[in-house]
Protein backbone atom coordinates (compact mmCIF):
# COMPACT_ATOMS: atom_id res chain seq x y z
CA UNK A 1 0.00 0.00 0.00
CA UNK A 2 1.14 3.57 -0.67
CA UNK A 3 0.98 5.67 2.49
CA UNK A 4 1.50 9.41 2.63
CA UNK A 5 2.53 10.90 5.96
CA UNK A 6 1.69 14.49 6.85
CA UNK A 7 4.12 15.56 9.55
CA UNK A 8 7.61 14.79 10.76
CA UNK A 9 7.13 14.28 14.49
CA UNK A 10 7.29 11.27 16.77
CA UNK A 11 3.98 9.70 15.75
CA UNK A 12 4.89 9.99 12.08
CA UNK A 13 8.24 8.36 12.83
CA UNK A 14 6.85 5.48 14.91
CA UNK A 15 3.93 4.49 12.68
CA UNK A 16 5.66 4.99 9.35
CA UNK A 17 8.67 2.94 10.46
CA UNK A 18 6.43 -0.01 11.30
CA UNK A 19 4.50 0.26 8.04
CA UNK A 20 7.70 0.26 6.01
CA UNK A 21 8.79 -2.87 7.87
CA UNK A 22 5.45 -4.43 6.95
CA UNK A 23 6.21 -3.83 3.28
CA UNK A 24 4.28 -0.64 2.55
CA UNK A 25 5.58 2.27 0.47
CA UNK A 26 5.82 5.46 2.53
CA UNK A 27 6.30 9.10 1.56
CA UNK A 28 6.93 11.67 4.30
CA UNK A 29 5.78 15.24 3.77
CA UNK A 30 6.54 18.28 5.90
CA UNK A 31 6.48 22.03 5.85
CA UNK A 32 10.22 21.76 6.44
CA UNK A 33 11.31 19.42 3.66
CA UNK A 34 14.75 18.95 5.25
CA UNK A 35 13.05 17.45 8.32
CA UNK A 36 11.01 15.24 5.99
CA UNK A 37 14.22 14.10 4.31
CA UNK A 38 15.86 13.27 7.65
CA UNK A 39 12.82 11.32 8.81
CA UNK A 40 12.60 9.38 5.54
CA UNK A 41 16.28 8.46 5.87
CA UNK A 42 15.71 7.28 9.44
CA UNK A 43 12.68 5.22 8.43
CA UNK A 44 14.61 3.60 5.59
CA UNK A 45 13.03 1.11 3.22
CA UNK A 46 13.18 3.55 0.33
CA UNK A 47 10.79 6.01 1.98
CA UNK A 48 10.29 9.13 -0.08
CA UNK A 49 10.15 12.70 1.14
CA UNK A 50 8.99 16.11 0.05
CA UNK A 51 6.22 18.61 0.61
CA UNK A 52 2.93 18.08 2.42
CA UNK A 53 1.13 18.26 -0.92
CA UNK A 54 3.42 15.61 -2.43
CA UNK A 55 2.73 13.28 0.50
CA UNK A 56 -1.01 13.84 0.19
CA UNK A 57 -0.87 13.01 -3.50
CA UNK A 58 1.28 9.91 -3.01
CA UNK A 59 -0.82 7.87 -0.63
CA UNK A 60 -3.85 5.65 -1.05
CA UNK A 61 -3.98 6.23 2.70
CA UNK A 62 -2.68 9.38 4.34
CA UNK A 63 -1.68 9.68 7.99
CA UNK A 64 -2.37 13.09 9.52
CA UNK A 65 0.33 13.12 12.21
CA UNK A 66 -0.16 16.80 12.93
CA UNK A 67 -0.64 18.73 16.18
CA UNK A 68 -4.20 19.66 17.00
CA UNK A 69 -4.76 23.21 15.84
CA UNK A 70 -2.64 22.96 12.71
CA UNK A 71 -4.16 19.82 11.21
CA UNK A 72 -7.38 21.50 10.11
CA UNK A 73 -5.53 24.25 8.23
CA UNK A 74 -3.17 21.78 6.54
CA UNK A 75 -5.94 19.41 5.51
CA UNK A 76 -8.08 22.30 4.32
CA UNK A 77 -5.25 23.54 2.11
CA UNK A 78 -4.84 20.03 0.68
CA UNK A 79 -8.52 19.22 0.29
CA UNK A 80 -8.42 18.94 -3.51
CA UNK A 81 -5.45 16.55 -3.39
CA UNK A 82 -6.94 14.50 -0.55
CA UNK A 83 -10.42 14.19 -2.01
CA UNK A 84 -11.54 10.55 -2.07
CA UNK A 85 -8.55 9.33 -0.06
CA UNK A 86 -8.49 7.72 3.37
CA UNK A 87 -7.17 10.15 5.98
CA UNK A 88 -6.16 8.63 9.33
CA UNK A 89 -6.21 11.08 12.22
CA UNK A 90 -4.15 10.21 15.31
CA UNK A 91 -4.24 13.65 16.98
CA UNK A 92 -5.24 14.29 20.58
CA UNK A 93 -6.78 17.70 21.35
CA UNK A 94 -5.48 17.73 24.93
CA UNK A 95 -4.32 20.95 26.57
CA UNK A 96 -2.94 22.14 29.91
CA UNK A 97 -4.36 20.27 32.88
CA UNK A 98 -5.24 17.40 30.52
CA UNK A 99 -8.23 19.43 29.35
CA UNK A 100 -10.08 18.32 26.23
CA UNK A 101 -9.74 21.29 23.86
CA UNK A 102 -12.75 20.29 21.77
CA UNK A 103 -15.17 20.14 24.71
CA UNK A 104 -18.73 21.05 23.63
CA UNK A 105 -17.65 21.18 19.99
CA UNK A 106 -16.78 18.86 17.10
CA UNK A 107 -14.00 16.33 17.60
CA UNK A 108 -10.61 16.87 16.00
CA UNK A 109 -11.45 14.15 13.48
CA UNK A 110 -14.76 15.73 12.50
CA UNK A 111 -13.04 19.09 12.09
CA UNK A 112 -10.69 17.48 9.58
CA UNK A 113 -13.65 15.97 7.74
CA UNK A 114 -15.38 19.36 7.62
CA UNK A 115 -12.21 21.04 6.34
CA UNK A 116 -11.93 18.60 3.42
CA UNK A 117 -15.32 17.37 2.17
CA UNK A 118 -15.00 14.10 0.26
CA UNK A 119 -12.08 12.89 2.36
CA UNK A 120 -12.77 9.61 4.20
CA UNK A 121 -11.54 10.29 7.74
CA UNK A 122 -10.78 7.50 10.20
CA UNK A 123 -9.81 8.09 13.83
CA UNK A 124 -7.18 5.65 15.13
CA UNK A 125 -3.86 5.28 16.97
CA UNK A 126 -4.53 8.13 19.43
CA UNK A 127 -4.64 6.20 22.72
CA UNK A 128 -0.94 5.31 23.05
CA UNK A 129 2.39 7.04 23.40
CA UNK A 130 4.51 6.90 20.26
CA UNK A 131 6.97 4.48 21.88
CA UNK A 132 4.21 1.89 22.19
CA UNK A 133 3.86 1.98 18.40
CA UNK A 134 7.60 1.34 18.10
CA UNK A 135 7.17 -2.04 19.82
CA UNK A 136 7.24 -5.02 17.49
CA UNK A 137 4.57 -5.98 18.31
CA UNK A 138 2.77 -4.25 21.20
CA UNK A 139 1.79 -7.27 23.31
CA UNK A 140 1.00 -7.00 27.02
CA UNK A 141 0.52 -10.03 29.28
CA UNK A 142 0.34 -12.15 26.15
CA UNK A 143 -2.47 -10.08 24.63
CA UNK A 144 -1.98 -7.96 21.49
CA UNK A 145 -2.90 -4.31 21.91
CA UNK A 146 -6.45 -3.52 20.77
CA UNK A 147 -6.83 -0.37 18.65
CA UNK A 148 -10.27 1.28 18.42
CA UNK A 149 -11.08 2.88 15.08
CA UNK A 150 -13.97 5.19 14.17
CA UNK A 151 -15.19 6.09 10.71
CA UNK A 152 -18.16 6.21 8.38
CA UNK A 153 -16.79 4.57 5.22
CA UNK A 154 -16.50 0.78 5.26
CA UNK A 155 -13.71 0.64 2.66
CA UNK A 156 -11.73 3.20 4.65
CA UNK A 157 -12.27 1.21 7.84
CA UNK A 158 -11.11 -1.98 6.12
CA UNK A 159 -7.90 -0.24 5.04
CA UNK A 160 -7.37 1.07 8.58
CA UNK A 161 -7.88 -2.42 9.98
CA UNK A 162 -5.11 -3.68 7.70
CA UNK A 163 -2.74 -0.99 8.96
CA UNK A 164 -3.60 -1.83 12.57
CA UNK A 165 -2.90 -5.53 12.01
CA UNK A 166 0.39 -4.67 10.31
CA UNK A 167 1.54 -3.30 13.68
CA UNK A 168 0.72 -6.64 15.33
CA UNK A 169 -2.40 -5.15 16.95
CA UNK A 170 -6.09 -6.04 16.83
CA UNK A 171 -8.58 -3.52 15.40
CA UNK A 172 -11.76 -2.85 17.35
CA UNK A 173 -14.82 -1.20 15.79
CA UNK A 174 -15.45 2.04 17.64
CA UNK A 175 -18.46 3.18 15.62
CA UNK A 176 -18.94 6.05 13.22
CA UNK A 177 -16.94 9.24 13.05
CA UNK A 178 -19.50 10.82 15.37
CA UNK A 179 -17.89 8.69 18.12
CA UNK A 180 -14.33 9.91 17.45
CA UNK A 181 -14.78 12.49 20.18
CA UNK A 182 -15.19 9.64 22.66
CA UNK A 183 -11.76 8.31 21.69
CA UNK A 184 -10.28 11.77 22.10
CA UNK A 185 -11.94 12.20 25.50
CA UNK A 186 -10.67 8.77 26.53
CA UNK A 187 -7.15 9.85 25.62
CA UNK A 188 -7.50 12.99 27.75
CA UNK A 189 -8.69 10.88 30.69
CA UNK A 190 -5.98 8.25 30.26
CA UNK A 191 -3.15 10.76 29.88
CA UNK A 192 -4.27 12.55 33.04
CA UNK A 193 -4.45 9.29 34.99
CA UNK A 194 -1.08 8.09 33.70
CA UNK A 195 0.78 11.35 34.26
CA UNK A 196 -0.90 12.95 37.27
CA UNK A 197 -1.92 9.86 39.23
CA UNK A 198 0.56 7.25 37.98
CA UNK A 199 -2.49 5.00 37.65
CA UNK A 200 -2.64 1.81 35.58
CA UNK A 201 -5.68 2.49 33.41
CA UNK A 202 -5.86 -1.17 32.37
CA UNK A 203 -7.03 -1.80 35.95
CA UNK A 204 -10.05 0.52 35.83
CA UNK A 205 -12.27 -1.80 33.75
CA UNK A 206 -13.21 -5.41 34.56
CA UNK A 207 -12.37 -8.24 32.16
CA UNK A 208 -14.88 -8.86 29.38
CA UNK A 209 -16.41 -11.82 31.26
CA UNK A 210 -17.48 -9.39 34.01
CA UNK A 211 -18.48 -6.46 31.79
CA UNK A 212 -22.20 -6.94 32.53
CA UNK A 213 -21.69 -8.13 36.08
CA UNK A 214 -20.75 -11.46 37.67
CA UNK A 215 -22.23 -14.62 36.19
CA UNK A 216 -22.41 -18.12 37.65
CA UNK A 217 -18.92 -19.50 37.76
CA UNK A 218 -17.30 -16.05 37.61
CA UNK A 219 -17.81 -15.01 41.24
Amino acid sequence: MRIGVLGTGNMADALATQWVRAGHEVFVGGRDEQKAQRLAARIGGGAGHGSLEAAAGFGEAVLAALPYGTGTDVVGDLRATLRGKVLIDCANPVGPGFRLLTENGPSAARRLAAAAPGVRVVKAFNLCHEDVWRMAPPVFDGQPLAVPICGDDEAALALARTLVRDLGCEPVAGGGLDRAGLLEATAALFIGLWVAEQADVRAIAPPLAYATGPRPGNE
